[in-house]
């Protein structure tokens, strides 16, 4: 009896998940003898089981398979970075996070177009779309990062809620400037500001309403009948929340980092739960966090397209070598040092410059942008891969280094 092609599959596709959990599960224990963050080590170890290697997994990107576990991954791990943020910081910080992740998205996008204009010859709008794409931070890459390197409070959670408020800003950002370079339409600060805080604002109240049903659910004296399923419920309200959001043409991210923070800060909200039941739900975000980030990073690595890259490899290196050692640094003190209120240190300026992992989220934006058939979409995505390359295995690895030398490290 022929097995049918849904079937044969389903197969291949179950092998390729063996396949990855097994060697991510290695690969994170090999992180863990040599001391650098998980993310680096499945980066790499993608780039060698897949397709321009040994072959082992060859997931399109523009699959379902893929796309789901892109989607779903970020948004969880995202939410397990909400979880971590507490809102006496968040107090203390917001104005420089509202700033860098709005204005200092232009800032990075600008920056980094004039260093595509003049390095690889680009007409100014592409080379302005090449900025955008990879102007913001992302989520899958540094919530990781400062889950395994214990930083100052204060700083680690201004990157990881930055990284998770820029995306909104990014994307509006790409498909402005893509409206542009088609002859779709023309820029418009006002609409731009409105879609910005349209999405914002919807974003933030879904996440927060249903971020706030959850802790009723599990927390609350009197209505907490899920508390033994807490687990299953972060895992809807996840789902739920990107998806709400998604369908009321607002960030999904946005809408999981913000159910993160308030499922993180039940105390605050006023609801007790056992140290027993914290830590349940603690352990079950660690691992699901975790599976995550192996899919995530290793699927990223097996997508790398060599070829494609080394068309424009020295070029794109200068592009992205401008991006995180003029972009950034310019962002980072023209957003926080007006900040009176934060009072930022000249050290804590200086790591947060260093600290701008591109990963995921401008990988997608590439992917989408290619699938377009957007002008110069071929080279921004060779590009956007050196970036990715360049910052996780340059900035994520010496993440801990330059924290000790700044004195920012909280040892164990």
């Amino acid at each position: 009896m022929e097995s049918s092609a849904a079937l044969e599959l389903a197969k291949h596709t179950l092998l390729v998940f063996g396949i990855i959990l097994g060697i991510g599960t290695f690969s994170g224990l090999l992180a863990r003898l040599v001391k650098v963050p998980d993310v680096v080590v499945f980066l790499l170890v993608g780039m060698l089981i897949g397709p321009g290697m040994l072959g082992f997994v060859d997931i399109k990107a523009d699959s379902t398979v893929n796309q789901l576990i892109l989607i779903f991954g970020s948004s969880y791990i995202l939410f397990d970075g909400g979880a971590s943020i507490r809102l006496k910081v968040l107090k203390e910080v917001w104005i420089t996070l509202v700033v860098i992740a709005t204005v200092g998205v232009l800032i990075s996008a600008a920056i980094t177009g004039l260093a595509a204009y003049y390095l690889l010859g680009l007409p100014a709008i592409v080379a302005l779309l090449l900025g955008a794409t990879i102007a913001s931070t992302d989520p899958a890459t540094l919530v990781p990062v400062f889950k395994q390197i214990k930083i100052k409070e204060r700083v680690a959670q201004t990157v990881m809620s930055e990284s998770a408020f820029n995306d909104a800003m990014g994307a509006i950002i790409t498909f402005t400037v893509l409206g542009i370079a088609m002859g779709a339409g023309e820029f418009s600060a006002a609409d731009a500001l409105v879609d910005l805080f349209k999405q914002s604002a919807f974003g933030i109240a879904i996440g927060g309403v249903l971020g706030y049903l959850a802790a009723v659910l599990i927390a609350h004296e009197k209505f907490n009948f899920l508390a033994e399923f807490a687990p299953v419920v972060t895992l809807m309200a996840v789902i739920g929340a990107y998806m709400g959001a998604d369908g009321a043409h607002a960030s999904g991210f946005m809408a999981v980092f913000v159910f993160g923070i308030m499922l993180g800060n039940v105390d605050s909200l006023g609801f007790k739960r056992s140290a027993e039941e914290r830590h349940e739900l603690e352990d079950y975000i660690l691992t699901t966090a975790l599976i995550m980030r192996m899919f995530i990073f290793i699927l990223l690595g097996t997508q790398v397209d060599f070829g494609l890259m080394n068309q424009y490899l020295w070029a794109g290196i200068g592009v992205v070598v401008v991006f995180m050692l003029v972009a950034r640094p310019v962002t980072v003190f023209a957003c926080a040092l007006p900040d009176r209120r934060a009072k930022w240190s000249f050290k804590e300026m200086l790591f947060m410059c260093w600290t701008r992992e591109t990963g995921v989220i401008p990988g997608a934006l590439a992917g989408m942008l290619v699938g377009m058939k957007a002008p110069g979409a071929q080279i921004i995505a060779s590009v956007t891969f050196i970036a990715i390359l360049m910052t996780i295995l340059i900035q994520a690895t010496t993440t801990k280094w330059l924290a000790r030398k700044l004195d920012l490290l909280v040892e164990d």
